[in-house]
């Protein structure tokens, strides 16, 4: 695959990805019904453990993601450079 073509891969699929980071909401209903009642019990009586658990279900969520990334980037840089020639 030529540069310029691998180029326009990895540009055309950041602004996607970008993209689609500007579509997703900044506060999400992250809690299943049982957490949620508890928070919000919690909220009401002047505590703050809903905005822990919101933290910590997008903290377990993002993980994965970076966990991929971190070693996609690290295998891209490895592996960068010039192939060999075969004869």
């Amino acid at each position: 695959m030529n540069k310029l073509k691998r180029k326009s891969r990895i540009f055309i699929f950041s602004l996607a990805l970008g993209m689609a980071g500007i579509f997703v909401p900044a506060d999400l209903p992250a809690q299943c019904p049982m957490c949620k009642m508890g928070a919000e019990t919690n909220l009401k009586n002047g505590g703050t453990a809903g905005k822990g658990l919101n933290a910590g279900i997008l903290y377990m969520l993002a993980m994965p993601y970076i966990l991929i990334g971190t070693f996609g980037y690290i295998w891209w840089k490895n592996n960068k450079g010039p192939k060999p020639e075969i004869k």
